[in-house]
């Protein structure tokens, strides 16, 4: 009879295991398919180099491209902060359908940090 027992407690802990086993693995299949669609997104927003000005209406970051004067809503104007009013190249996923851009980069232009200037001349 104790080694019935033994026998069945066995098969219930490797019943066990084998359950866990397999939901560790769908976690890694959730955690691969996260980052598979993140990466589809990225590819439906293409790395683009824009030059423009950045605007600042109330709490909202915006981006005015010098090309075609369009208004695009920044997806992280943390990375914009301080460069209000400044003429600046943004490396940036554009986001067409959503007129909106998540910047990677950004770089002051020349002759756009007149505001700067102007405020160490005083």
């Amino acid at each position: 009879m104790k080694k019935l027992m033994v026998c069945l407690l066995a098969v219930t802990f490797a019943v066990s295991l084998t359950a866990f086993a397999q939901q560790g693995n769908n976690a890694s299949q959730d955690n691969n398919m996260a980052q598979t669609q993140a990466d589809q997104a990225a590819a439906k927003a293409p790395l683009m180099t824009l030059k423009g000005t950045v605007k600042a209406e109330g709490d909202k970051v915006v981006f005015v491209s010098d090309k075609d004067g369009k208004s695009w809503d920044v997806m992280n104007p943390e990375e914009l902060k301080g460069h209000e009013g400044h003429h600046v190249q943004l490396s940036a996923h554009v986001y067409a359908d959503k007129m909106s851009v998540h910047v990677m980069s950004v770089k002051m232009l020349k002759g756009g940090d007149s505001m700067k200037n102007d405020s160490m001349s005083k």
